[in-house]
């Protein structure tokens, strides 16, 4: 055990970057695996839970595609969790050092045995709309904490100060809140869809094309903040500039396909395409706002030689 643990990182190196990463695509990917099980109306292509049928973990031969579908998206549960108790060993001598990233990755574990048992309740309850709006924002929460992790990762530690005016963190922070908006009611949107996952699902009752209406209001909101937020970034040649045009683009591709899929009768592959969009921008958006303070300066660090800075 002592020569296992004298192995672990003692700083942040290539093998927790490579992880680090590795999380961070595997939360995307399962947005994406899980918007497939939905959008080809495989939901309840394995009917029970933590089983796929009552007496088998696998898809058996009598059950059709879609329980091949559902089982490969219990699978990347599978490879998301294991990924993330890598990133979290990896770490464990950091745990003093940069308690951040040790509380990240924590984050990260539990956070994906919380999203396992909201996809079994999502299967009790025979695909209810509701919970598996839930289970689409667990999943999304986690691919913003993994983003958090690669941002403090390269990151000094200790405290932090604001790196921005006033008005421009209130700007951020409102921008950040609108998104939240927008993204509640893209998922009782699509509650209100025909993609319900499968066709015996329930529906939550409200008119999907007036939401349609009301997703788009704060989307196009948002979009306007974020143009002021780049305009005020490169005036005042704040820090925020690259990752606040990185959430502009996103932003404009996101709108294209919102406004494609609801003028082509949403197809599958774009509503898909707009879901895993909407996690990389609430990604990004989470970069931003973890650009808004940076390390507090200290008479140490203004001291400290190149070489010495750069092994920090």
């Amino acid at each position: 055990m002592n020569r296992f643990t004298a192995w672990l990182p003692q700083h942040v190196d290539r093998r927790i970057r490579i992880f680090a990463w590795l999380s961070f695509i595997a939360q995307t990917m399962i947005i994406a695996t899980g918007g497939a099980v939905r959008l080809t109306g495989s939901g309840l292509g394995c009917p029970t839970w933590p089983t796929c049928t009552p007496g088998s973990l696998v898809p058996t031969e009598e059950l059709t595609y879609h329980s091949l579908i559902e089982f490969g998206n219990r699978l990347m549960t599978g490879v998301v969790g294991i990924v993330a108790l890598i990133l979290f060993v990896l770490v464990w001598r950091l745990r003093a050092e940069r308690p951040d990233l040790f509380t990240l990755s924590f984050i990260v574990g539990a956070g994906i045995i919380a999203q396992a048992l909201v996809g079994g309740i999502t299967v009790w309850t025979g695909l209810n709309p509701f919970i598996v709006g839930f289970h689409y924002v667990t999943s999304l929460t986690l691919v913003c904490v993994a983003a958090a992790f690669l941002v403090r990762m390269d990151a000094s530690p200790g405290p932090r100060e604001r790196a921005v005016p006033g008005w421009y963190l209130g700007l951020a922070h409102a921008t950040s809140a609108v998104l939240a908006i927008s993204i509640l009611f893209g998922i009782l949107t699509t509650g209100a869809g025909p993609h319900s996952g499968d066709a015996e699902a329930g529906r939550n009752g409200f008119d999907a094309e007036v939401l349609e209406h009301i997703h788009a209001w704060p989307g196009y909101a948002m979009f306007a903040l974020t143009i002021a937020l780049v305009i005020g970034a490169w005036i005042k040649k704040l820090p925020t500039l690259r990752w606040a045009l990185v959430l502009l683009g996103v932003e404009l591709v996101q709108i294209l396909i919102g406004l494609y899929q609801a003028r082509n009768g949403l197809p599958p592959l774009a509503v898909g395409v707009h879901m895993v969009l909407a996690a990389l921008l609430a990604a990004t958006m989470t970069v931003v706002i973890l650009h808004l303070r940076r390390p507090v300066a200290t008479d140490a660090a203004a001291t400290d030689s190149p070489v010495e800075a750069a092994a920090r």
